[in-house]
């Protein structure tokens, strides 16, 4: 599929209209790209256009809370129950009722990644995860208190859980918000 374009369109998926870009012809076997986070499907675009040559049929959704995909207002939106119901329900729009996907996950999408697989196994057909081990979940421990124990406090997980130091820490780093500053330094890469 050498020159096969990405299209992108909305799909209701687990009460979400959600954003997907999908590049391969629709009947090839199906893999979908987890972006991890602050990212979005465009992460993917390069390993996209390499899979797709390869004959797969390649989905890479914004997920829940990003990019052009619905962004519930509530916190308790966004767990992994709801997180692989999304892709469930993505996989079924999609016609894979009956087929396993190669799912590969990046960073936050990893974690999607390996509780899809462990929730539903008969929906997954290989698993890449990139960045993140597979840290089982505690009925007693919360998430962030591993990570501290695993990396320290200053990790950024971590530090991104107390909004003030959210805050300082981005305009420490990237400066007063200025909506243009991310299209202004990234302008001259050719993506």
């Amino acid at each position: 599929m050498k020159g096969s374009e990405v299209r992108h369109r909305k799909v209701g998926t687990n009460g979400i209209e959600m954003h997907i870009a999908e590049q391969g012809r629709s009947g090839g076997p199906l893999v979908v790209l987890l972006h991890g986070f602050p990212e979005l499907w465009f992460s993917w675009r390069n390993q996209m256009r390499e899979l797709t040559n390869q004959g797969y049929h390649v989905v890479a959704p914004d997920m829940r809370g990003y990019g052009d995909t619905d962004s519930p207002p509530s916190p308790s939106s966004y767990t992994y129950f709801h997180l692989v119901g999304d892709i469930i329900s993505l996989l079924d729009h999609l016609g894979h009722h009956q087929h396993k996907a190669f799912v590969v996950g990046h960073d936050w999408g990893a974690w999607v990644a390996w509780y899809l697989s462990l929730f539903r196994p008969d929906r997954v057909r290989a698993l890449v995860i990139l960045g993140v081990p597979y840290m089982p979940r505690s009925a007693t421990t919360k998430p962030t208190e591993s990570f501290n124990r695993l990396f320290g406090e200053g990790f950024y997980i971590s530090q991104f859980q107390v909004s003030s130091l959210s805050i300082s820490l981005f305009t420490r780093t990237y400066g007063s918000h200025d909506s243009g500053r991310a299209e202004k330094a990234f302008s001259h890469y050719d993506c």
